[in-house]
């Protein structure tokens, strides 16, 4: 009888042994199989997205139409359209219609900015329209002077930057710039390209800083494409994540990844000396003052040197833009009066309109971006020191009485408790 019932037990125990075995290949080829699925629709997504936002291809190829077209000319289009020796890397872009390359032209590295039309979504099963295309170079028109063109650059200057006593002058360098054949005249294709650049307000600022090393410099353009010095490292500090990955990782891991991936502090202190030195300089600088509308790490980078480069422009906006723009702005409360992402007036509640004075000036929102970044691995000596100067200068008012002279000694003794730390290095 027992004879009989282990061989039954046996069959019984192997049977469901089989089905165990069955029902974790099911488990596990299901599991592949949504992995498989997941995996590939996050691949279409990501791959959609990128064909959306880099469109290089699209940029050159508009650009050189019109150069052949004899629409525009510039220093970088026979590069770019006859020689190939100018040509687009990897894509950095962010936005559809504002096309962002590494890119190479003969010794230089740099940074490829062009503008293209509006990506125009529709349903399935709906005809497409057609792209809507990029503003054509239709100014100067055939026909009009050199000096009716100088006119046309002085006018839109001085829209933009108010009444200044060397407008004259920087309107004779922006056409130096105009002549790209640098054949001592400037052409009519080669003033619509640079007009198309002077719509740009990043264009225009990036130049005005850059002469004294706060932006990259301007390495060419063809129409409204330009290139400039690509800076090394960026940004200001932590970790530039690639796209894919920025929304996965959450912003309190990010902040303390960031605080990992720094140079040592004598660097940041000289680093942090080129943002206080940016801030000297559009303060009743050369052309005006200028403020400040986004002090996020992510619009600075620095040089192998570890010297400051802005590299986003549009953060930096005339204050008398500024100015202009506040006016015409109606309000109910603060915060309605608000320019960029942290450029603030108040409101004036019984007028319901924004009143003109910035609230913090641009030296107290650069402390505040930098303070954390200086004080981490500060010398023990002198960071009580640097502590006390830093909330005293996030404490600035933009309507504070005496508020040249107390910004112009805030700056100073910061900019001096630095430089006695790293005077005597190899950093300085």
């Amino acid at each position: 009888m027992a004879k009989g019932l282990f061989p039954r037990a046996w069959v019984k125990k192997s049977f469901y042994f089989q089905a165990r075995i069955s029902f974790v290949r099911v488990k596990y080829l299901f599991l592949t199989w949504l992995t498989v699925l997941v995996g590939s629709w996050v691949i279409y997504v990501q791959y959609s997205a990128y064909t959306e936002l880099c469109r290089g291809h699209e940029c050159k190829n508009a650009i050189c139409d019109k150069y052949r077209k004899g629409i525009i000319d510039g220093s970088a289009c026979s590069s770019l359209c006859d020689k190939e020796t100018l040509y687009m890397s990897r894509c950095l872009s962010t936005l559809p219609n504002n096309q962002v390359y590494t890119g190479s032209w003969g010794d230089h590295d740099g940074i490829i900015r062009c503008k293209l039309g509006e990506v125009v979504h529709y349903e399935l099963g709906e005809e497409p329209e057609p792209r809507r295309e990029a503003p054509v170079f239709d100014k100067p028109t055939r026909g009009t002077s050199v000096e009716k063109f100088r006119e046309m650059v002085f006018n839109h200057l001085k829209s933009k930057l108010g009444e200044q006593a060397n407008l004259a002058s920087l309107v004779s360098q922006i056409l130096s710039i105009a002549d790209g054949n640098k054949d001592g005249r400037v052409s009519l294709p080669e003033a619509r390209s640079t007009w198309a650049l002077l719509q740009m307000d990043e264009v225009l600022l990036g130049y005005l800083l850059q002469d004294r090393g706060h932006t990259p410099r301007l390495l060419g353009y063809c129409g409204d494409l330009y290139m400039t010095e690509r800076v090394a490292y960026r940004p200001l500090y932590g970790l530039s994540l690639p796209w894919p990955l920025v929304s996965w990782v959450p912003s309190g891991v990010q902040r303390t990844m960031d605080q990992w991936f720094t140079p040592s502090w004598p660097r940041k202190a000289k680093i942090s000396m080129g943002l206080l030195e940016l801030v000297e300089d559009i303060f009743h600088g050369t052309y005006g003052s200028f403020l400040i509308c986004d002090l996020a790490a992510a619009h600075f980078g620095y040089t192998d040197r570890h010297e400051l480069r802005l590299t986003n422009t549009r953060a930096v906006v005339p204050e008398a833009e500024f100015r202009r723009t506040m006016r015409a702005l109606r309000c109910e409360t603060d915060a309605d009066c608000v320019y960029g992402v942290d450029c603030r007036t108040s409101c004036d509640v019984p007028e319901k309109r924004c009143r003109e004075e910035p609230v913090q000036p641009n030296l107290a929102k650069a402390c505040s971006t930098l303070k954390d970044y200086l004080l981490r691995g500060a010398p023990s000596g002198m960071r009580e020191e640097l502590e006390r100067q830093l909330y005293a200068c996030m404490a600035l008012k933009g309507n504070a009485g005496q508020m040249n002279m107390e910004h112009s000694l805030i700056l100073n003794n910061l900019k001096a408790l630095l430089w006695r730390q790293i005077s005597h290095t190899k950093d300085s």
